[in-house]
C-alpha cells in the first residue's frame, strides 16, 4: 500500500499522485492530512521514515510559521506544531512500506517506488 499526505490545491501533490496512478497498480491511501491531520505518533513515524527531524519538513514560507521563526524548539515540541498547524507539513509525503519521501519535486517519489 503506498500512502499520500495530500493537499488537492497543490500543484505537486495533484502531479505526485498523477505520478504514482501512472507507475503503479497498487492501492494508494490518500490522506488529506488539512481535514485529518496526522496525530504525533504518525509524525514520529513518518520523521523517521523520512530519516528527517521536524524542522527539516517545515513549510517556512507559510505565514502560519511567523509566530515560530526565530523561536527555539525541541523536536517534541516542533512535532507538536505541525500537528496543531498541519499546514506548515512539507507536501507530499509519500510512505511505501518503510521509506517515505517528500515528492518536491515529484519524481522524488521514484527513489521509493520500487518497480519491476
Amino acid at each position: 500500500m503506498i500512502t499520500i499526505y495530500y493537499n488537492s490545491k497543490c500543484s505537486k501533490c495533484r502531479q505526485t499522485l498523477a505520478l504514482l496512478q501512472e507507475k503503479t497498480d497498487e492501492e494508494i491511501n490518500i490522506i488529506e492530512y488539512l481535514k485529518t491531520p496526522p496525530s504525533i505518533e504518525e509524525l514520529q513515524q513518518i520523521l523517521q521514515k523520512l530519516n528527517l527531524n521536524p524542522q527539516e519538513i517545515i513549510r517556512k514560507g507559510e505565514e502560519e510559521f511567523q509566530e515560530f521563526k526565530g523561536k527555539e524548539f525541541s523536536d517534541k515540541e516542533w512535532i507538536q506544531i505541525l500537528h496543531d498547524h498541519p499546514k506548515l507539513i512539507q507536501r507530499p509525503i509519500v510512505i511505501i512500506n518503510e521509506k517515505a519521501v517528500i515528492a518536491r519535486p515529484p519524481e522524488n517519489v521514484l527513489k521509493i517506488l520500487q518497480l519491476p
